[in-house]
């Protein structure tokens, strides 16, 4: 499906009113009574799917999140961690016999906002010592016009006339088994108890507006990709004076050129010459603190792993612990020797026959040396 705002012809920070103005327009146009060409119907209904979400705050704020899929599939409300069990059940099996006077009583009283979901890509070496970070996020405030109550200036919400002002009101089903009666939340007060007559102009009635707003988050030394922060009360606005839901931070390393991590270690390989690793040298390594000395002890193995004591990644809510840098040893023998090299290592190559070694002249060490 394409993106609701382009169905209906708006910029991504259009205000209700303007949403409204451009449906009703958009719904004119491809109306089927109006417009018979094929295809015309199902761009009307797109439409109006289109308008359904984003007439409504608290989706509009996730389909601006995630798009579609944070719709819960077909317009659903997002339940996320089982957040939704309890009015999922009542809404199948409440008001049989009159039972269900809790769950109207819920749906009036205060709503807890949205949890909301930030994607921060950050360096290894932020990652390692972590860092401050000023983002940006757009999510549900409390209407700073009406206060949240939803209501123009000067006035404010009504009893509901269809329901009474209880929220709720009961309908006969017929069923195989039988007629009952099923107390639901009242389709004019969407289970509030109370209407709107003169709306906020700012907020449309919602009592809550989408802003942008500008966070610092901050980053532990020690995180990792796929790490998580919660930021408290910064995700929507609830409704009727319910608590704000929390911002969570997912967090995606970038990897750093020579340098690869694994849990609170680092890990780097250095090529040496022959002669560094038989006689032993002092070389300069690149570590997440700079530049590091590391001794090469003479007789040096390739494929050996030397050790930079705590010069790894600090461990996550305990920054003074850290792990190590391992060195990886690779051991680079020439392909072509001058005359002088060639000659010092025949010399050699004779003195170490002489003390018993049964090397051939052409084979093992110096036969891959002069090879």
């Amino acid at each position: 499906m394409a993106d609701y705002y382009d169905l209906l012809g708006t910029a991504r920070d259009a205000d209700p009113d303007t949403l409204k103005r451009a449906y009703r327009r958009m719904a004119r146009q491809y109306h089927p009574d109006v417009n018979k060409d094929p295809g015309a119907e199902e761009k009307f209904k797109e439409i109006g799917r289109a308008y359904e979400v984003l007439s409504d705050p608290q989706s509009r704020a996730r389909y601006d999140q995630f798009g579609e899929a944070g719709l819960g599939g077909g317009g659903a409300p997002d339940m996320g961690d089982m957040g939704g069990f309890s009015d999922l059940f009542e809404t199948f099996f409440s008001g049989f016999g009159g039972a269900s006077a809790g769950a109207g009583s819920r749906r009036r009283g205060p709503r807890q906002g949205d949890d909301l979901r930030l994607d921060l890509t950050i360096n290894f070496q932020e990652a390692v010592f972590g860092i401050e970070k000023e983002v940006q996020i757009r999510h549900l405030e409390t209407c700073s016009t009406c206060q949240g109550t939803g209501a123009k200036a000067g006035t404010g919400p009504t009893t509901c006339g269809t329901c009474g002002g209880s929220g709720q009101v009961r309908r006969a089903t017929r069923t195989p088994f039988g007629s009952f009666a099923q107390v639901v939340a009242c389709p004019t007060c969407e289970g509030s108890g109370q209407v709107i007559a003169d709306p906020c102009g700012a907020c449309g009635g919602q009592g809550l507006q989408q802003v942008r707003k500008k966070l610092r988050i901050n980053i532990p030394a020690g995180v990792d990709s796929g790490t998580r922060l919660r930021v408290a009360n910064e995700g929507n606005a609830g409704q009727r004076g319910g608590p704000a839901g929390d911002l969570y931070v997912f967090l995606s390393v970038q990897s750093a050129a020579g340098l690869r991590r694994d849990g609170i270690h680092i890990h780097s390989e250095v090529t040496l010459n022959y002669l560094q690793a038989i006689l032993g040298d002092t070389i300069e390594v690149e570590t997440v603190d700079g530049q590091e000395s590391l001794e090469i002890p003479a007789g040096t193995q390739p494929g050996a792993v030397l050790t930079l004591q705590s010069k790894g990644v600090p461990k996550l809510g305990n920054p003074v612990a850290r792990g190590n840098h391992l060195v990886s040893i690779k051991v680079q023998l020439p392909t072509k020797l001058n005359a002088e090299e060639r000659e010092l290592l025949d010399r050699l190559a004779g003195h170490h026959t002489s003390k018993g070694h049964k090397h051939p002249h052409k084979s093992g060490l110096f036969g891959g040396l002069f090879g």
